[in-house]
C-alpha cells in the first residue's frame, strides 16, 4: 500500500466507533490520464482508497509523433521522482500505452500484462498467424511488403482492406475495390506509416525478453496487411485474463453510419441473437488462450451475420476499450475500468452484471463528414443544462475552437469526431430519442475549407 495517508473516521478493529485512524491510499499511475476517464475512474469500487496520478499526458501518448524512447525515459523520470510507493501502473489507450505498461510495470515490480502477449495482439500479421491456429473465424489475409512495386497478394480477391501491420483507430485503413485503389492506398500508407510503425519497430528491436518469430522479424512494423472484406454487423467482446484464466464479461454492438465504415454508436448489451453472441464468446476465449495474453484486459472486434450465425474476427486489442466504460456502468453498475484497476493491483476482478440504472446504454459518435475549421463549440453551461434536461446523458466535446478537423489525430479516413455522447436508457427506442434530442441541442459552427 502507498505511503500517502489520510485521516478518516470509522470503526476500529476493537469495535470502538468514532475514533480517528490512518487509512493508506494506493497510488495508481495512469498513462495518459485524461479528465473524462478520471471522472469514470473515480466511480469504480474502492476508488475512495485510490489516489490516481497522471503519468504523461493524453497528448503525449496520442497526438503527433510518438518518440517512444523519450516517452519511456520521461515516464521513468516521473516515477523515480515520486516520493511514495507505486501501487499500480495501468493504461487504457492503444499503442504506445499498451507496450509501455508492461515495460514500466516490470521495471517497478508491480503486476502487469505480459509483453509477449501484448505484442502478439498488437502486430496485426503476428496476431492473424496466431488466430488461425485457434479458429477458422478469420478472413483470408496476406502480408504486403511496401518496398518496390507492391501488388495485390495472390489468392486474395477484391474488395479487400489494406492497413499497416500496426495502426489504431482505423488510421490508414483503406477499403480497396480494384488495383487502382490498391496502388493509391499503398502510397498513402507509405506516407503515413512511420508515425506508429517506427516507434513500434523500436519496441520490437529493443525487447530481449520476447522470442520474436523470424517471419515477424523479417516483416517488421513497416509492412501492411491485406485482408478480404468482411461484411455484416460489427460487434465486440470485452474480457480479461487473470493468472491464465480467460473471462469474457460482455458483448456489445458497434453500429455504423449508413453507407459508411465510421462508427455511429456502440451499444451494450449486444442485441444480436444469442447463438451469435455465444460464438463470439467462444472464439474470444480460444484466441486469447492461443496468444497467451495474461493479466490484462482485452477487447475483440467482430463482423457478424445474424441470419447465418457466422462470425469473423476483425482484431484483438490487448486492453479494454475506454469507450465502453460508461456503458458497463449504466447497465452493470460498475465501469469496466474496474477490471483494469483490479488486475493492476494483482487481484481477480469480480465484475457485477445487471446492477446498473439502465437496461441498455450506448456511446454515440457525433461526426462531421466534411473538413472545416471549428469556430464554435458547445459551452460547459450548455452541456450541463442539456444533461439536466435529459437524464442518463453525458457529453464530451472532441475538437477545440480554432482547430481544423483534418489536423486532429486518431481519426478514421472518412470523417471527424465532434462529440462523444453517452446515453443510458431502458430501450433502443429511448436510446435513439435521447441521442437525437442531445445532438439537436449541441451548437457547433464551422468555417468551410
Amino acid at each position: 500500500m502507498a505511503e500517502v495517508t489520510r485521516i478518516t473516521r470509522g470503526c476500529l478493529p476493537n469495535g470502538d466507533n468514532g475514533d480517528q485512524f490512518v487509512v493508506s491510499e494506493t497510488n495508481i499511475f495512469v498513462l495518459g490520464l485524461d479528465d473524462a476517464n478520471l471522472r469514470t475512474l473515480r466511480r469504480v469500487p474502492g476508488a475512495e482508497n485510490y489516489r490516481y496520478h497522471q503519468l504523461l499526458t493524453q497528448a503525449d501518448v496520442q497526438e503527433g509523433e510518438i518518440p517512444i524512447a523519450d516517452l519511456i525515459d520521461r515516464a521513468v523520470a516521473e516515477l523515480d521522482a515520486f516520493d511514495g510507493e507505486i501501487g499500480a501502473i495501468v493504461g487504457y489507450w492503444d499503442f504506445p500505452v499498451t507496450t509501455m505498461v508492461p515495460i514500466l510495470g516490470r521495471r517497478y515490480g508491480v503486476p502487469t500484462p505480459n509483453l509477449e502477449g501484448v505484442l502478439k495482439c498488437e502486430h496485426k500479421y503476428w496476431s492473424r498467424l496466431e488466430q488461425q491456429k485457434a479458429t477458422d473465424a478469420i478472413p483470408n489475409f496476406a502480408l504486403v511488403d511496401l518496398d518496390g512495386d507492391p501488388k495485390p497478394p495472390e489468392g486474395l480477391s477484391f474488395p479487400m482492406w489494406l492497413k499497416p501491420v500496426k495502426s489504431f483507430s482505423s488510421e490508414l485503413a483503406f477499403h480497396v475495390k480494384d488495383e487502382q485503389d490498391f496502388t493509391e492506398a499503398v502510397e498513402e500508407i507509405r506516407a503515413g506509416i512511420g508515425r506508429v510503425g517506427k516507434p513500434f519497430q523500436y519496441i520490437l528491436d529493443q525487447v530481449t525478453s520476447v522470442d520474436i518469430p523470424p517471419e515477424i522479424a523479417d516483416a517488421g512494423a513497416l509492412a501492411a496487411l491485406a485482408e478480404e472484406e468482411m461484411t455484416g454487423q460489427q460487434a465486440a467482446t470485452e474480457g480479461y485474463v487473470h493468472d491464465g484464466e480467460v473471462v469474457v464479461y460482455g458483448a456489445l454492438d458497434s453500429l455504423n453510419y449508413p453507407d459508411s465504415s465510421s462508427f455511429l454508436r456502440h451499444q451494450y448489451p449486444s442485441q444480436l441473437p444469442e447463438p451469435v453472441v455465444e460464438k463470439m464468446l467462444d472464439v474470444s476465449k480460444k484466441v486469447i488462450q492461443q496468444i497467451g495474453l495474461n493479466n490484462s484486459t482485452f477487447s475483440i472486434e467482430f463482423f457478424c451475420q445474424p441470419e447465418t450465425g457466422d462470425v469473423k474476427l476483425l482484431e484483438i486489442n490487448p486492453r479494454h476499450s475506454q469507450s465502453h466504460a460508461e456503458m458497463f456502468e449504466d447497465v452493470d453498475g460498475v465501469p469496466d475500468h474496474y477490471n483494469m484497476i483490479e488486475l493492476g493491483l494483482g487481484r481477480r476482478p469480480e465484475m457485477p452484471h445487471d446492477k446498473g440504472e439502465y437496461k441498455i446504454a450506448a456511446k454515440w459518435y457525433h461526426r462531421r463528414f466534411e473538413d472545416g475549421v471549428v469556430k464554435r463549440i458547445p459551452t460547459e453551461e450548455e452541456i450541463r443544462r442539456l444533461q439536466r434536461e435529459i437524464p442518463g446523458v453525458e457529453v464530451d466535446v472532441v475538437p477545440a475552437e480554432g482547430q481544423r478537423l483534418s489536423d486532429m489525430d486518431a481519426q478514421d479516413s472518412y470523417s471527424f469526431e465532434l462529440a462523444f455522447v453517452y446515453v443510458g436508457a431502458d430501450s433502443e427506442a429511448e436510446l435513439k430519442d435521447k441521442y437525437q434530442r442531445t445532438i439537436d441541442s449541441l451548437r457547433f459552427e464551422f468555417e468551410e475549407v
